[in-house]
């Protein structure tokens, strides 16, 4: 446990060093109060430790109560049990999540408990289409795209009479596939799929997260065209004040607690389904129950210290530091900052290791988690500077939605199946808590400095982050793809030359 351990703090290390010292250097040009720098300092040091006791307890404790879960609920081979258990699944667990937290208290008008049970509705519908589709060997992009069309045809709809929810809308679909949804739903595919089997049982161990993205979506366009609700505020917009050191201090020590309540929240449904699955079908023996045990401990501990960080270090750092380059005479660096630090952040992601670790098992090494998270970094980079775009100029999402999600689509027809699942999923993965409390607040507080709107040009930077994933890692597919056809030619040519003749039976369409 100790040399895994080390493993972990030297990933969270790299993982968060680059983004802290990008800031460190921002902060001799664009200088941020001396106590808002200091508390982001402690935030970083709370991200490392946290980041390595969650991925260490997700190992542990979380990818392994998912997959055992899946697995007896394929078991019981009947629909009347499958489709309510997943059903309660996918809104319990997406309920208590802290980013989906932060997205309902932008409404207004509208209490924010109808907000997160329509997200939470819009999950669990989600996730039983998802396993229905498993079942019936339905390919994945089929699905995608009907959901996408339904996806836009509402939204076009909605943005005629109310164009402030829209990109919010959106955005509930990357904020409600974070730190704790995704390794459980990612093991819930993954048991799902070894059960049951057969050719495709890789393929159809990707994809739930991708289908999880997209109902939240359609559920707050839902709740737009039956409420009207268009009063969308920011209280993430206002960052607070530090007068010395005992108020930060008292600000961490307010951050954590809270954050004790939401994680907590957010275990237990997930400890509880476990516990009863466990009396029910599993009994697991006593050993292995208390290395899950002492994983969830982990898993606890590691993801309050990691949202305590970001929220009360890093969210104010990422709100004066937009406010500063957009109000300086040089606020079209913002692009390019944006850029950068998108790139870095999205290595700090807790869950985005989690599905680089579970990509590079499942294809054996054929996809590593470097190319993983380097396609990741660089659709994560592209996608800020858009967004850092939009807040300078006012440019509508829709001109980069509409053909975005076209370009995927399109590109799942020439990308091998397995980068496909992975790229639709891994949309998910990128837009978590580390995008919604510094990149978010980065453009909020820039967009404020410029006098732009907020709803409109704002926010839908995690709905970008959201998408251009797909398309870097299709592109990644379909290179890969080209790269082994030269191959498997070069090889039937040398052959030749040799006189011998060597008859390749390669499936390029299942790798």
């Amino acid at each position: 446990m100790n040399q895994q351990l080390l493993e972990k703090l030297k990933e969270a290390l790299s993982s968060v060093l680059p983004v802290t010292l990008i800031v460190v250097v921002l902060q001799f040009f664009f200088r941020m109060p001396t106590n808002t720098f200091i508390a982001f300092l402690i935030g970083a040091f709370l991200l490392i430790v946290g980041m390595c006791l969650f991925t260490l307890g997700a190992d542990t404790a979380m990818m392994p109560m998912g997959e055992r879960v899946g697995s007896h609920l394929v078991k019981s081979g009947s629909y009347k049990v499958l489709i309510p258990i997943v059903l309660a699944i996918g809104a319990i667990i997406t309920i208590a999540e802290p980013d989906l937290q932060v997205l309902a208290n932008q409404f207004s008008s509208i209490n924010k408990w109808v907000v997160i049970l329509t997200v939470a509705a819009g999950v669990g519908v989600s996730l039983v289409l998802a396993f229905v589709r498993v079942i019936k060997n339905v390919e994945l992009t089929k699905v995608l795209l009907a959901m996408y069309v339904l996806m836009f045809a509402m939204a076009g709809t909605v943005a005629v009479s109310n164009p402030n929810i829209v990109p919010v809308a959106f955005d509930s679909g990357g904020v409600t596939t974070g730190p704790i949804t995704v390794p459980f739903i990612m093991a819930l595919g993954l048991g799902f799929a070894t059960v049951r089997g057969g050719k495709h049982a890789q393929d159809d161990s990707f994809g739930l997260v991708a289908l999880c993205s997209v109902g939240p979506i359609l559920a707050m366009l839902t709740l737009g065209i039956v409420t009207g609700v268009s009063e969308v505020t920011s209280d993430i917009g206002t960052a607070p004040e530090y007068m010395n050191f005992a108020d930060i201090l008292g600000g961490f020590g307010r951050g954590m607690i809270s954050c004790i309540k939401e994680v907590a929240l957010a275990l237990l449904p997930i400890i509880a389904l476990f516990l009863l699955f466990q009396v029910i079908f599993m009994h697991l023996p006593k050993k292995n129950l208390a290395r899950i045990g002492i994983g969830l401990v982990y898993t606890f501990v590691g993801l309050v210290l990691f949202l305590t960080g970001v929220n009360v270090g890093f969210m104010p750092a990422g709100l004066y530091l937009g406010n500063a380059i957009a109000a300086s005479s040089v606020s079209w660096i913002l692009v390019p900052i944006g850029m950068i630090l998108g790139f870095f952040v999205v290595m700090a992601e807790p869950a985005v290791r989690v599905l680089n670790k579970q990509v590079e098992e499942l294809t054996v090494g054929a996809i590593s988690q470097r190319a993983m998270l380097l396609s990741l970094s660089i659709g994560v980079a592209i996608s800020i500077g858009i967004s850092m775009l939009r807040v300078l100029t006012g440019i509508s999402i829709w001109y980069f939605l509409i053909p975005g999600y076209a370009l995927a689509i399109e590109l799942s027809f020439f990308s091998p199946k397995i980068f496909t699942v992975i790229a639709f999923d891994s949309g998910g993965v990128a837009s978590g808590p580390m995008t919604a409390t510094f990149m978010l607040p980065l453009a909020l507080g820039a967009c404020a400095a410029l006098g732009g709107n907020l709803s409109t040009d704002a926010y839908g930077l995690v709905a970008m982050v959201a998408l251009t994933p797909l398309i870097t890692i299709q592109i990644m597919g379909v290179a890969y793809k080209a790269k082994l056809r030269r191959a498997n030619k070069a090889t039937s040519i040398s052959d030749n030359n040799d006189v011998t003749i060597i008859e390749f039976d390669l499936d390029l369409e299942d790798i």
